[in-house]
């Protein structure tokens, strides 16, 4: 049974008086302190917009009614299409979707123990490979092609992307051109320009905020140029709690919600309605030496938090969870991106993304931590679900005819339920130990290498051949 878009939100790290606390000081924030905008384009809009300039620091302020009023416009829903509508999601209120997240730039290998340069070959494979396992509904672009010169990163990823899946691409990008290719790119796909607004087959992820309170100058422009196509984008931002944001969860959360917010007024400044993603990537700091923590109980609950501010804001979320900070395929790496999942998706998170596949600080994927990590994610998601009390449920009928000492193996009631009400593992082990050893006592990673390696060989998916020699004869640098 595949579970998505199923409402969560029974977790709640923040109470109603919180959230409102948490509210007023973004607004203070925005209108007392400003952040510093180094996209000459973006100045001049938030100028244009009504917004205080101070054009010597490059400082924009604005009045919290006019924030307010920006962020009202932004949809409170984004769909996100995939080349089969069975995999169209609709990111909003408390619904829960999952997927993978990038960019890595190293891939494990756990029968050696070892990790080596990501490739453009490996974004194919994995591609391939998250297209056959359900408990991850959309594809974000999660390794980086080393090799490849930035003007052909953007054009490569996407038609990676693209060419070997049917879900739903999202990605990182990295230059202007690059952002136009990648559009014309998918428009062939969709079938002309309107049709990709109509049913987006692509988003973008543009880390424009800088935390603290800044936007970087290539990033801005960035933000700028797809919102001026319609294209859905993420603004996301990643405070790192002692660094670059206060050391507390709360002043986390203040820097986390004012930078995203940011790219939010930033997009409707240039075109009201854009589709935009709130989003954060906020997590703490290792006080050792201030490196990112990808695995943290704190990340999860940071990121639980934004879900609730998001859904304050009527704005729908990109949230973090399902990383990991150790180096090998093990327990460490097993707890802690089963925790941050399920964080964020109790929370009602709309879109975890980094949720399968990544470990080392976010540097490294892995193919068998993809096939381990949609295991958890198919739990992740049973939870989100919850338990249904209703007359048919409680089974009270059921009880009075079985009576003391009887049993419900072969009662109907027990049939209809079974699959629905129970989620059962497809990678992890539940025999005894005597069936386990008999079919050759193999590590879960073991499993999840055979069938990483299984999935890829049987895929069969690619681009309509129409499309894809329109696609190599137009669009420059892309390596086939």
């Amino acid at each position: 049974m595949i579970r998505k878009g199923l409402a969560g939100g029974s977790f709640q790290p923040l109470n109603e008086e919180s959230i409102a606390k948490i509210h007023q000081t973004v607004m203070a924030v925005i209108e007392e302190v400003g952040f510093e905008v180094n996209s000459e384009a973006a100045l001049r809009l938030f100028e244009q917009a009504g917004a205080w300039v101070d054009r010597e620091e490059r400082r924009v302020r604005l009045p919290q009614a006019k924030a307010q009023e920006l962020i009202g416009m932004a949809p409170p829903e984004v769909r996100l299409c995939g080349q089969e509508e069975k995999h169209d999601i609709l990111l909003g209120g408390s619904r829960v979707y999952t997927g993978t997240g990038g960019t890595a730039l190293y891939i494990y290998e756990p029968a050696t123990k070892q990790k080596r340069t990501a490739t453009l070959e490996d974004l194919k494979r994995i591609a391939r490979l998250v297209n056959r396992l359900d408990n991850i509904h959309l594809f974000m672009l999660p390794t980086y092609p080393n090799g490849l010169p930035i003007e052909q990163v953007d054009v490569n990823r996407f038609f990676a992307g693209l060419d070997n899946t049917t879900k739903h691409i999202m990605g990182g990008v990295y230059t202007l051109d690059g952002v136009k290719q990648v559009i014309r790119m998918a428009e062939m796909v969709a079938g002309s320009a309107e049709k990709l607004l109509e049913r987006p087959l692509i988003s973008m992820v543009t880390c424009s905020s800088i935390s603290p309170l800044k936007i970087d100058a290539q990033y801005g422009d960035l933000v700028i140029e797809i919102a001026q196509r319609g294209i859905p984008v993420v603004c996301p931002a990643e405070p790192l709690c002692g660094a670059t944001s206060p050391i507390t969860l709360a002043g986390n959360l203040v820097i986390q919600t004012a930078d995203s917010l940011m790219g939010v007024m930033l997009t409707q400044i240039v075109k009201p309605g854009t589709p935009v993603i709130f989003g954060s990537v906020a997590t703490n700091t290792d006080l050792r030496d201030l490196k990112y923590l990808g695995g943290s109980v704190e990340m999860g609950l940071l990121n639980a938090a934004g879900a609730q501010m998001a859904q304050f804001y009527h704005l729908p979320f990109y949230a973090t969870g399902g990383m990991t900070d150790s180096k090998v395929l093990d327990a460490q790496g097993g707890y802690e991106s089963a925790i941050t999942s399920l964080l964020c998706a109790l929370a009602g998170a709309n879109f975890i993304h980094d949720a399968a596949g990544m470990m080392e600080f976010a540097l490294t994927a892995c193919y068998e931590k993809f096939v381990i990590d949609n295991e958890i994610l198919g739990m992740v998601m049973r939870a989100v679900d919850g338990i249904k009390v209703n007359k048919d449920t409680l089974a009270f009928d059921l009880i009075k005819e079985v009576g003391p000492g009887g049993n419900f193996v072969a009662a109907k009631h027990t049939r209809r339920f079974m699959r629905r009400e129970h989620y059962r593992p497809s990678l992890s082990d539940q025999n005894t130990r005597e069936e386990w050893e008999a079919k050759g006592g193999k590590a879960i990673w073991q499993k999840a290498g055979e069938r990483a390696r299984r999935l890829i060989a049987e895929h069969k998916y690619h681009l309509p051949v129409e499309v894809r020699q329109q696609i190599l004869s137009e669009i420059t640098g892309i390596v086939d």
